[in-house]
Protein backbone atom coordinates (compact mmCIF):
# COMPACT_ATOMS: atom_id res chain seq x y z
CA UNK A 1 0.00 0.00 0.00
CA UNK A 2 1.14 3.66 -0.33
CA UNK A 3 2.31 5.30 2.05
CA UNK A 4 2.01 8.92 2.84
CA UNK A 5 4.02 12.10 4.85
CA UNK A 6 3.56 13.35 8.26
CA UNK A 7 1.86 16.79 9.18
CA UNK A 8 5.08 17.18 10.59
CA UNK A 9 7.28 16.51 7.47
CA UNK A 10 4.84 18.81 5.11
CA UNK A 11 5.54 21.78 7.79
CA UNK A 12 9.03 21.12 7.48
CA UNK A 13 9.25 21.10 3.64
CA UNK A 14 6.38 24.17 3.40
CA UNK A 15 9.44 25.82 5.74
CA UNK A 16 12.22 24.92 3.84
CA UNK A 17 10.50 27.01 0.64
CA UNK A 18 9.50 29.65 2.87
CA UNK A 19 12.99 30.11 4.10
CA UNK A 20 14.47 30.32 -0.30
CA UNK A 21 11.52 32.79 -0.53
CA UNK A 22 12.36 35.47 2.16
CA UNK A 23 16.42 34.62 2.10
CA UNK A 24 16.80 33.28 -1.57
CA UNK A 25 15.65 34.75 -5.06
CA UNK A 26 11.70 33.36 -4.60
CA UNK A 27 10.00 30.23 -4.10
CA UNK A 28 10.91 27.07 -5.72
CA UNK A 29 8.32 25.00 -7.59
CA UNK A 30 8.24 21.87 -5.63
CA UNK A 31 11.14 21.27 -1.93
CA UNK A 32 12.59 18.58 -0.82
CA UNK A 33 13.97 17.48 2.32
CA UNK A 34 15.45 14.74 4.63
CA UNK A 35 14.09 12.96 6.84
CA UNK A 36 15.29 11.39 10.18
CA UNK A 37 15.66 8.18 8.31
CA UNK A 38 17.49 9.35 5.29
CA UNK A 39 14.46 9.57 2.58
CA UNK A 40 14.32 12.40 0.37
CA UNK A 41 10.74 12.85 -0.20
CA UNK A 42 9.81 15.73 -2.84
CA UNK A 43 6.84 18.27 -2.17
CA UNK A 44 5.05 20.25 -4.65
CA UNK A 45 3.88 23.84 -3.34
CA UNK A 46 -0.27 24.15 -3.09
CA UNK A 47 0.19 27.70 -1.54
CA UNK A 48 2.75 30.95 -1.14
CA UNK A 49 2.85 34.21 -0.10
CA UNK A 50 4.77 36.69 0.93
CA UNK A 51 4.94 40.31 2.36
CA UNK A 52 7.71 42.46 4.22
CA UNK A 53 9.74 40.19 6.35
CA UNK A 54 7.93 37.06 5.85
CA UNK A 55 6.62 34.69 3.26
CA UNK A 56 4.68 31.59 3.43
CA UNK A 57 4.01 28.33 1.69
CA UNK A 58 1.31 25.45 2.01
CA UNK A 59 1.87 21.95 1.45
CA UNK A 60 -1.08 19.95 0.68
CA UNK A 61 -1.00 16.62 2.73
CA UNK A 62 -0.65 13.25 1.15
CA UNK A 63 -1.36 10.27 3.58
CA UNK A 64 -0.92 7.98 1.16
CA UNK A 65 -3.21 4.91 1.77
CA UNK A 66 -4.06 5.82 5.44
CA UNK A 67 -7.58 6.77 6.32
CA UNK A 68 -6.07 9.83 8.22
CA UNK A 69 -8.36 12.92 8.77
CA UNK A 70 -5.34 15.26 7.56
CA UNK A 71 -5.23 13.94 4.24
CA UNK A 72 -5.40 16.60 2.01
CA UNK A 73 -5.26 18.95 4.64
CA UNK A 74 -3.01 21.93 3.65
CA UNK A 75 -0.24 22.48 6.39
CA UNK A 76 0.77 25.98 6.05
CA UNK A 77 4.18 27.48 7.71
CA UNK A 78 5.23 30.73 7.61
CA UNK A 79 8.21 32.23 8.41
CA UNK A 80 9.36 35.45 9.84
CA UNK A 81 12.70 37.08 10.66
CA UNK A 82 13.15 37.79 14.87
CA UNK A 83 15.67 38.50 17.11
CA UNK A 84 15.26 35.63 19.38
CA UNK A 85 16.15 32.19 17.94
CA UNK A 86 13.30 29.74 16.91
CA UNK A 87 10.02 30.56 18.04
CA UNK A 88 7.30 28.46 17.19
CA UNK A 89 3.55 29.55 16.89
CA UNK A 90 0.16 27.96 16.71
CA UNK A 91 -1.69 29.53 13.73
CA UNK A 92 -5.15 28.79 12.74
CA UNK A 93 -6.34 25.25 12.98
CA UNK A 94 -3.43 24.22 15.41
CA UNK A 95 -4.01 23.88 18.42
CA UNK A 96 -2.42 24.70 21.87
CA UNK A 97 -1.78 22.93 24.65
CA UNK A 98 -4.02 22.97 28.23
CA UNK A 99 -2.96 19.34 29.86
CA UNK A 100 0.34 18.63 31.31
CA UNK A 101 1.25 14.61 29.98
CA UNK A 102 2.20 15.23 26.71
CA UNK A 103 5.82 15.98 25.18
CA UNK A 104 5.27 19.77 24.98
CA UNK A 105 4.45 22.12 27.30
CA UNK A 106 1.34 23.97 28.70
CA UNK A 107 0.48 26.82 26.37
CA UNK A 108 3.14 25.93 24.05
CA UNK A 109 1.36 25.32 20.22
CA UNK A 110 0.50 21.57 19.51
CA UNK A 111 3.73 20.93 17.66
CA UNK A 112 5.52 17.83 18.54
CA UNK A 113 9.42 17.62 19.10
CA UNK A 114 10.12 16.15 16.06
CA UNK A 115 8.69 18.38 13.68
CA UNK A 116 10.10 21.09 15.61
CA UNK A 117 13.69 19.68 15.65
CA UNK A 118 13.08 18.82 11.90
CA UNK A 119 12.10 22.44 10.82
CA UNK A 120 14.86 24.13 13.16
CA UNK A 121 17.38 21.63 11.36
CA UNK A 122 16.05 23.38 7.93
CA UNK A 123 16.28 26.92 8.99
CA UNK A 124 19.54 26.06 10.27
CA UNK A 125 20.56 24.92 7.33
CA UNK A 126 18.65 27.64 5.23
CA UNK A 127 20.69 30.51 7.32
CA UNK A 128 24.18 28.29 6.75
CA UNK A 129 23.29 28.68 2.98
CA UNK A 130 21.86 32.16 3.07
CA UNK A 131 24.44 33.95 5.41
CA UNK A 132 21.46 34.79 7.97
CA UNK A 133 21.09 33.96 11.30
CA UNK A 134 18.57 31.55 12.36
CA UNK A 135 16.52 33.87 14.42
CA UNK A 136 12.73 32.87 13.16
CA UNK A 137 9.33 32.79 14.24
CA UNK A 138 7.12 29.80 12.67
CA UNK A 139 3.78 30.10 12.47
CA UNK A 140 2.36 26.53 11.23
CA UNK A 141 -1.60 26.86 9.99
CA UNK A 142 -4.19 24.24 9.12
CA UNK A 143 -7.24 25.99 7.52
CA UNK A 144 -10.45 24.09 9.38
CA UNK A 145 -7.86 22.08 11.03
CA UNK A 146 -10.49 23.01 14.14
CA UNK A 147 -12.87 21.18 12.59
CA UNK A 148 -10.42 18.06 11.48
CA UNK A 149 -9.36 18.25 14.95
CA UNK A 150 -12.96 17.47 16.20
CA UNK A 151 -12.68 13.74 14.76
CA UNK A 152 -9.05 13.03 16.68
CA UNK A 153 -7.81 12.25 20.36
CA UNK A 154 -7.13 16.36 20.44
CA UNK A 155 -10.26 17.49 22.27
CA UNK A 156 -10.10 14.77 24.94
CA UNK A 157 -5.95 15.38 25.05
CA UNK A 158 -6.70 18.50 26.13
CA UNK A 159 -5.13 20.29 23.23
CA UNK A 160 -7.66 22.75 22.16
CA UNK A 161 -8.52 25.02 18.89
CA UNK A 162 -7.12 22.46 16.38
CA UNK A 163 -4.70 20.08 15.47
CA UNK A 164 -1.32 18.82 16.35
CA UNK A 165 1.66 18.42 14.04
CA UNK A 166 3.02 14.88 14.21
CA UNK A 167 5.13 12.40 13.05
CA UNK A 168 8.83 10.88 14.41
CA UNK A 169 9.66 9.15 11.22
CA UNK A 170 7.89 11.78 8.37
CA UNK A 171 5.93 8.91 6.84
CA UNK A 172 2.65 8.04 7.26
CA UNK A 173 2.74 3.96 7.22
CA UNK A 174 -1.15 2.92 6.05
CA UNK A 175 -2.99 0.98 8.93
CA UNK A 176 -0.60 1.60 11.30
CA UNK A 177 -0.92 0.04 14.69
CA UNK A 178 1.94 2.01 16.11
CA UNK A 179 0.07 5.23 15.35
CA UNK A 180 -3.41 3.62 17.40
CA UNK A 181 -1.03 2.65 20.81
CA UNK A 182 0.74 5.53 20.22
CA UNK A 183 -1.98 7.62 20.83
CA UNK A 184 -3.71 5.70 24.02
CA UNK A 185 -0.09 5.34 25.12
CA UNK A 186 -0.48 9.99 25.01
CA UNK A 187 -4.17 9.19 26.56
CA UNK A 188 -2.75 7.75 29.88
CA UNK A 189 0.22 10.21 29.90
CA UNK A 190 -2.45 12.93 30.09
CA UNK A 191 -4.57 10.72 32.62
CA UNK A 192 -1.79 10.39 34.74
CA UNK A 193 -0.76 14.25 34.77
CA UNK A 194 -3.87 15.16 35.24
CA UNK A 195 -4.39 13.24 39.00
CA UNK A 196 -6.89 10.90 37.21
CA UNK A 197 -7.04 7.58 38.86
CA UNK A 198 -9.95 5.85 36.65
CA UNK A 199 -9.28 5.30 33.65
CA UNK A 200 -11.33 3.06 30.98
CA UNK A 201 -10.33 1.34 27.57
CA UNK A 202 -13.19 -0.01 25.67
CA UNK A 203 -13.40 -1.90 21.81
CA UNK A 204 -15.60 0.54 20.45
CA UNK A 205 -18.44 3.29 20.77
CA UNK A 206 -21.44 1.59 22.25
CA UNK A 207 -19.16 -0.19 24.90
CA UNK A 208 -17.52 3.56 25.68
CA UNK A 209 -20.83 5.27 25.93
CA UNK A 210 -21.42 2.49 28.67
CA UNK A 211 -18.89 2.02 30.71
CA UNK A 212 -18.39 6.12 30.85
CA UNK A 213 -21.99 6.70 32.09
CA UNK A 214 -21.47 3.25 34.54
CA UNK A 215 -18.96 5.35 35.97
CA UNK A 216 -19.29 8.83 35.68
CA UNK A 217 -15.76 9.47 34.02
CA UNK A 218 -14.75 12.71 32.10
CA UNK A 219 -13.73 11.81 28.44
CA UNK A 220 -9.45 12.57 29.05
CA UNK A 221 -10.40 9.12 31.08
CA UNK A 222 -11.50 7.31 28.04
CA UNK A 223 -8.77 6.01 26.00
CA UNK A 224 -10.23 4.72 22.33
CA UNK A 225 -8.32 0.88 23.01
CA UNK A 226 -9.88 -0.45 19.55
CA UNK A 227 -8.56 -4.04 19.54
CA UNK A 228 -5.04 -3.05 21.01
CA UNK A 229 -5.05 -4.23 24.66
CA UNK A 230 -1.91 -5.59 25.34
CA UNK A 231 -0.58 -2.06 23.84
CA UNK A 232 -2.41 -0.28 26.71
CA UNK A 233 -2.17 -2.76 29.42
CA UNK A 234 1.82 -2.97 28.94
CA UNK A 235 1.82 0.88 29.02
CA UNK A 236 -0.19 0.69 32.09
CA UNK A 237 2.44 -1.08 33.96
CA UNK A 238 4.96 1.19 33.77
CA UNK A 239 2.57 3.80 34.48
CA UNK A 240 -0.10 2.87 36.73
CA UNK A 241 -3.26 4.31 37.78
CA UNK A 242 -6.03 3.02 40.75
CA UNK A 243 -8.92 1.58 38.63
CA UNK A 244 -8.65 0.57 35.32
CA UNK A 245 -11.95 -0.81 33.72
CA UNK A 246 -12.43 -2.61 29.92
CA UNK A 247 -15.44 -2.46 28.11
CA UNK A 248 -16.20 -4.20 25.26
CA UNK A 249 -18.44 -6.84 23.21
CA UNK A 250 -18.93 -10.94 24.35
CA UNK A 251 -16.75 -11.85 21.43
CA UNK A 252 -13.55 -9.34 21.95
CA UNK A 253 -14.22 -9.74 26.03
CA UNK A 254 -13.41 -13.79 25.63
CA UNK A 255 -10.76 -13.78 23.51
CA UNK A 256 -9.58 -11.03 25.79
CA UNK A 257 -10.25 -13.90 28.69
CA UNK A 258 -8.62 -16.64 26.93
CA UNK A 259 -5.63 -14.49 26.76
CA UNK A 260 -5.31 -13.13 23.41
CA UNK A 261 -3.80 -9.37 23.81
CA UNK A 262 -4.85 -8.30 20.20
CA UNK A 263 -8.10 -8.57 19.74
CA UNK A 264 -8.77 -7.93 16.07
CA UNK A 265 -11.12 -10.41 14.09
CA UNK A 266 -7.72 -11.34 11.38
CA UNK A 267 -5.35 -11.82 14.64
CA UNK A 268 -6.98 -13.63 17.13
CA UNK A 269 -10.13 -15.94 17.45
CA UNK A 270 -12.51 -17.24 20.07
CA UNK A 271 -11.15 -20.97 21.20
CA UNK A 272 -14.95 -22.30 21.31
CA UNK A 273 -13.46 -25.89 22.61
CA UNK A 274 -12.40 -23.72 25.69
CA UNK A 275 -15.53 -21.34 25.94
CA UNK A 276 -17.27 -24.86 25.66
CA UNK A 277 -15.43 -26.38 28.57
CA UNK A 278 -16.36 -23.44 30.53
CA UNK A 279 -20.31 -23.42 29.96
CA UNK A 280 -19.78 -27.26 30.55
CA UNK A 281 -18.42 -26.87 33.64
CA UNK A 282 -20.94 -24.31 35.15
CA UNK A 283 -24.07 -26.44 34.80
CA UNK A 284 -24.93 -24.32 31.83
CA UNK A 285 -25.21 -25.50 27.91
CA UNK A 286 -22.94 -27.15 25.66
CA UNK A 287 -21.78 -24.48 23.40
CA UNK A 288 -19.55 -26.52 20.86
CA UNK A 289 -21.55 -25.56 17.88
CA UNK A 290 -22.23 -22.38 18.51
CA UNK A 291 -20.82 -19.95 15.64
CA UNK A 292 -20.14 -16.56 17.81
CA UNK A 293 -19.41 -16.15 21.28
CA UNK A 294 -22.38 -13.77 21.68
CA UNK A 295 -24.42 -17.28 20.22
CA UNK A 296 -22.84 -19.15 22.94
CA UNK A 297 -24.13 -16.80 25.58
CA UNK A 298 -27.48 -16.41 24.25
CA UNK A 299 -27.24 -20.46 24.21
CA UNK A 300 -26.07 -20.61 27.71
CA UNK A 301 -27.52 -17.33 29.29
CA UNK A 302 -25.20 -14.46 31.24
CA UNK A 303 -24.28 -16.74 33.61
CA UNK A 304 -21.59 -17.50 30.85
CA UNK A 305 -20.96 -14.17 30.01
CA UNK A 306 -20.31 -13.61 33.55
CA UNK A 307 -17.96 -16.46 34.14
CA UNK A 308 -16.00 -14.99 30.70
CA UNK A 309 -16.20 -11.30 32.45
CA UNK A 310 -14.49 -13.01 35.83
CA UNK A 311 -12.17 -14.89 33.33
CA UNK A 312 -11.17 -11.58 32.30
CA UNK A 313 -10.20 -9.85 35.08
CA UNK A 314 -7.99 -12.04 36.10
CA UNK A 315 -6.24 -12.69 32.84
CA UNK A 316 -5.87 -8.32 32.76
CA UNK A 317 -4.73 -8.44 37.12
CA UNK A 318 -1.66 -11.07 35.32
CA UNK A 319 -1.01 -8.91 32.47
CA UNK A 320 -0.67 -5.80 34.40
CA UNK A 321 1.60 -7.51 37.15
CA UNK A 322 -0.64 -6.22 40.19
CA UNK A 323 0.25 -2.69 39.23
CA UNK A 324 -3.31 -1.91 39.47
CA UNK A 325 -5.16 -1.77 42.40
CA UNK A 326 -8.82 -2.07 40.86
CA UNK A 327 -9.71 -3.91 37.65
CA UNK A 328 -13.10 -3.93 36.20
CA UNK A 329 -14.47 -5.53 33.58
CA UNK A 330 -17.76 -4.46 31.28
CA UNK A 331 -19.59 -6.98 28.87
CA UNK A 332 -21.75 -5.19 26.67
CA UNK A 333 -24.14 -6.91 23.95
CA UNK A 334 -24.63 -4.90 20.66
CA UNK A 335 -26.93 -2.33 21.91
CA UNK A 336 -25.20 -1.70 25.08
CA UNK A 337 -27.02 -4.04 27.45
CA UNK A 338 -24.78 -5.23 30.02
CA UNK A 339 -24.15 -9.51 30.10
CA UNK A 340 -21.71 -9.59 32.45
CA UNK A 341 -19.63 -7.61 35.04
CA UNK A 342 -16.43 -8.08 37.10
CA UNK A 343 -14.71 -5.66 39.51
Amino acid sequence: MRRGWTTGACATAATKAALDALWGTGFPQDVTITLPKGETPCFPLAHQAQGAGWAEVGITKDAGDDPDVTHGALIITRVATSGGGIVFKAGEGVGTVTKAGLPIGVGEPAINPMPRSMISGVIEEQAARYGQTADVTVTVSVPEGAEIALKTWNPRLGIVGGLSILGTTGIVRPFSCAAWIASIHRGIDVAVAGGQAHVAGCTGATSEKVVQGMFQLPDHAMLDMGDFAGGMLKYLVKHPVERVTIGGGIGKITKLAQGAVDLHSSRSQVDFEALNALSVSLGLSDVSNANTALEAVERAGNGLAQAIADQAQIRVQKQLKNTVEHIDIVVIDRFGNILGQAG
